[in-house]
Order: structure tokens, then sequence, then C-alpha cells
């Protein structure tokens, strides 16, 4: 069986998973015949504590995905870490970074009041051997430290090898190859009626056209598989609390998250997976039909857009950043974000901003040309001046409950007006530290004047080698 299965297509495999059990190799096979395990679990607390707890342990439908010659990440990228570990000799045998809705909401002013759960997944290959899953959290220092721990036996009985419904029709966008060695964008449709599941297809082909057209997906895009999963949902659109809009679509998408209007996510993580498991992915788009302004990315969960909003690829773009490298934000200033700024400096994880300890060493210091001015100048006063006056006028115009058609036109305004600022910046298109990133105006400084992470139609770059980085953590042999 092995032989015929490692010949298979995936989509073949499928089937054949269907009517015989995943055999239950070991994590360091070849990845053809490996099933895929997912430990789904709650993770509760607040600003000063955290709870996991096991909710269920799920073999999944498809064979596991990833790349075998890539088991172990060494990017240290995401706010938490996950390592399957030998029990017996406590060899790791496969880790990935990943950050969480959690790890967002507890920096908020909520998470000093109250509790809250929110449910996440960790997947990976199916072991032959008990093993220990150990998840890891960053300390003050931003290092990884230990803060849970779980046991998995995979002979347990009570492990769900059941196979959900499945939900509607698998489309292959792009198919570049075995998806062992490919990075596999998986789209899943959000908020589309059965009516609807034409425009869904459509939405998710223009879309990933419109992710291909920046660097560097554009130059690697032959190391990816594309494929989208439109399921029907009950009503169409997403929530939307703040206007009193509240929709049931298949993973509880809706606008207004900590507060903000714009922040869109998606809180079923158990419909997500499940959904998600009938077709191989390393990352999640989960596309909303709406027009409204609203996104999200979290590193290694997904990243949402709202696919009708004009320049909704675009702000796709800058999301998928978040979610595919950890790219941390480089706006600031009057940013419209809900999570409370550092008590101290340390050096952040994300790959494109840093603290700038030691000005003599940046960790990009490879990209910068000899005699850029270290931290680097640019039209700072000019930029926060129109920034500040449109956050302004904006919320002039949410206050008077005036058409959104007019917040779409400051944005058009803001934008234009940003872009005459930049071209005064004598080093424009130059990587250097540029002061103002992670939503503060002072202390934090980004790689060059002008990205899609703060303002602009590319990324810059030291974003593009981080996403690289990446790809080939996924890709390459």
């Amino acid at each position: 069986m092995n032989g015929l299965v490692a010949r298979l297509p995936w989509f073949l495999l499928f089937i054949v998973l269907l009517v015989s059990p995943p055999p239950a190799l070991g994590v360091g096979s070849a990845a053809q015949g490996v099933a895929t395990m997912r430990l789904d679990y709650f993770h509760t607390g607040n600003t000063s504590q955290e709870l996991f707890s096991v909710d269920r342990i799920v073999i999944e439908p498809l064979p596991w995905p990833g790349n075998p010659n890539r088991p172990i990440d060494q990017t240290n990228r995401g706010t938490y870490f996950f390592e399957v570990r030998n029990l017996a000799s406590a060899q790791v045998l496969y880790s990935r970074g990943f950050s969480s809705i959690f790890g967002e909401w507890v920096t908020t002013d909520e998470a000093k009041k109250v509790n809250r759960t929110f449910h996440e997944s960790v997947r990976f290959p199916a072991p032959d051997q008990t093993v220990k899953i150990v998840i890891k959290g960053r300390d003050r220092a931003n290092a990884f430290r230990e803060i849970w721990s779980t046991t998995i036996n995979p002979n347990d009985k009570m492990i769900d090898r059941s196979r959900p419904p499945f939900p509607g029709h698998v489309t292959e966008i792009e198919n570049r190859g075995d998806p062992a060695f490919k990075v596999d964008l998986l789209f899943l449709g959000e908020g589309y009626t059965a009516a609807e599941q034409e425009k869904c297809d459509k939405d998710i082909r223009r879309l990933t056209e419109g992710l291909f057209a920046y660097s560097p997906f554009k130059g690697r895009r032959s190391d990816f598989n594309v494929r989208a999963l439109c399921a029907p949902s009950p009503d169409s659109g997403v929530s939307h609390p703040s206007r009193g809009e509240y929709r049931n679509t298949l993973f509880g998408s809706s606008f207004d998250v900590f507060g903000e209007e714009r922040y869109a996510l998606s809180f079923d993580n158990r419909a997500i997976r499940e959904l998600a498991s009938f077709a191989p992915y390393d990352a999640l788009g989960i596309v909303m039909n709406s027009d409204e302004y609203g996104n999200g990315g979290i590193f290694g969960l997904y990243a949402t857009v709202s696919i009708d909003y004009p320049t909704g690829i675009p702000v796709f773009v800058h999301e998928f950043g978040h979610h595919f490298a950890d790219l941390g934000d480089e706006y600031y200033f009057t940013a419209d974000v809900a999570y409370n700024p550092a008590n101290t400096r340390v050096e952040p994880w994300e790959p494109n901003i840093t603290a700038l300890l030691d000005p003599s060493h940046v960790k990009w210091q490879a990209l910068i040309e000899p005699g850029t001015p270290i931290p680097t100048p640019w039209p700072k006063e000019c930029y926060e001046n129109v920034v500040g006056d449109s956050q302004k006028l904006i919320q002039k115009i949410r206050a008077e409950n005036r058409p959104q058609a007019e917040i779409r036109k400051v944005r058009r305004d803001r934008e234009n007006a940003i872009e005459a600022c930049f071209s005064r910046g004598q080093y424009g298109g130059r990587v250097g530290a540029f002061e103002g990133a992670m939503y503060e105006t002072q202390g934090y400084y980004r790689p060059e004047q002008q990205c899609i992470m703060l303002e602009g139609d590319q990324f810059c770059a030291v974003c593009r080698k981080a996403i690289e980085e990446i790809v080939d953590l996924y890709s390459r042999p």
C-alpha cells in the first residue's frame, strides 16, 4: 500500500484514506503516507496567567503536507513556539513558531479585568511513539520559555479518527507539485451562501492573482500550490457588531475585534480546522464576502480579507505578511489599535522591526549601504501631520454617522498626501533604520522609509528576505 500511496496525487490520497486508516509512521519518515495529527486545546487566562487544557486529538483526513526535510523551525518567529519531543529520548522531532488571538488579546485593556478562553490548534506529522507536546511563550526578554506540555500516545483509543462530512468542492487554483515541497496556500470562503458559490470561486482567483503580483511572491510563484474551498454559509456577509449587523457564518467572522472597527477575525477555530483539513495547507486565507474596510493577520493562523473593499487586495497582502512571515506592523503615531505599548525596550523578534539597542549592529546590517546614517532621517513630521489630520477627520465622520464613502475619500486623499511626504525623503528606497514602528512614535525602527507594512505598494528589501526564508522552510528539499 505504501508504494502505491507514494505515487498518488493528493486528491486520490484522500479517497484511499477514506477507506483505510492512515499509518502511524515516525515524524522523520518520508512525507507520503504519514498521517496529520492535530491537537485542539483551550487557551485561557488574562494578563497575569495562562492556562491550557486539551480539547481533543484528531487524525485529519489527508496525509501530512509538510516538508519532511525541514521539520525544525529555526526562524525565531512568533509569540509562541511548540515542539514535538520523543518522550523517551527528549529529541525534538518537529517544531514551529506561531501566534494566536489570545496572544494579541492579552495585550489589551480588557485582559487586565477579565479572563477569556480561545480555541487553538497545533498540527504535526503523526508520531509512531509516545511524544510530549511542549508549548513555549516569550518572556520579558523575548526568549522562549516552556509554559505548558501534554503527552500523546499515538495508540490512544480516544484519538479521534472519524471523518467529518466533506463540506464541498476543493478547487485547485494552481498545482505546482508535491505538497511536501511546496508552500500549500488554502483560501476558505466565508459568508458566501449557496447561491454565491460562483462568486466565491471568482473572488479567490482574483485574490490569487493579486497576491502574486507582489514580490517576492511573484518570483517564487512556482514554489506555491494554491487551493480554494468554498462551502455554503447560512448568511451572506460577516458580522459588524458596531452597526448592529450579525451574520450566521461558517467561521464566526466579525469586524470590531477588540473594539477596533477595522479589525476582522474569525473565531470558530474548530470549524476552520475541520474544513481546512480536506486540503493540504501550510498557510490559510479567509476570504470574507464583504465590501467594508476590515482585515486581520496572525502568524501561523490565518489572514483575513474583505474581498470587495476597493483596496482589499493590497490590504490582504499586508495581512498575509503578518500571517506568513510574522512581519511586524510598521505604522504608528495615531494608529487605531487596541494594544498597549511596551513598558521596556527589548529587541523585537519580528524580522522587520528593531529597537536599535546597538546602532552599529542592526539586525539587517548586511542590507544597509555604506554611508547610510543610523538612525536614518526621513520626513517624519510631514507624515505624522497627514496621518493625524486624516484620523481626526475619520473619527468626526464616524461620530456624525456620515456615509462610508466619505471615509474612503479621506483615505484616498491621505495616501496621496503621504506619497508627497515620502517624495521629500533623502533616503527613500534605501535600507536604514527609520524611527516609528510597532504603533509607537519613538523607540522602534523599520528598515525602509516606505513599505507595504506601513504605507506603500511593495515590500521593502528586509521584508522580502524574511518572506523568502519562510518560503524556503516549506519548499526547499
